[in-house]
C-alpha cells in the first residue's frame, strides 16, 4: 500500500470512530495505523503529544483538525 493510500485509510478509521464519539479510539486508531507504515511512522511519533492532548480535553473539534491535518 502506497503511503497516500494508507493515510487515507487510517484517517477514514479514525474518523469513523470520532463520529461515534469515540476520541481515545479515534486516536489510538490513527497513532497505530501510522506507526505500521514507515514512511508515516515518524510523523505520527512528533504529533503523538498534541493528539493526547485534545483527548484529555475531550476536544472533538480540534481532535478532527488534528486527524485530517496529516498529510
Amino acid at each position: 500500500m502506497t503511503r497516500d493510500e494508507h493515510l487515507a485509510l487510517a484517517k477514514k478509521r479514525a474518523l469513523k470512530h470520532l463520529e461515534a464519539c469515540e476520541l481515545a479510539e479515534a486516536f489510538t486508531s490513527m497513532g497505530s495505523d501510522l506507526s505500521q507504515h514507515a514512511e508515516l511512522r515518524a510523523i505520527g511519533e512528533k504529533m503523538f503529544q498534541v493528539g493526547l492532548l485534545y483527548v484529555m480535553q475531550h476536544d472533538e473539534r480540534n481532535l478532527r483538525r488534528w486527524i485530517e491535518g496529516f498529510n
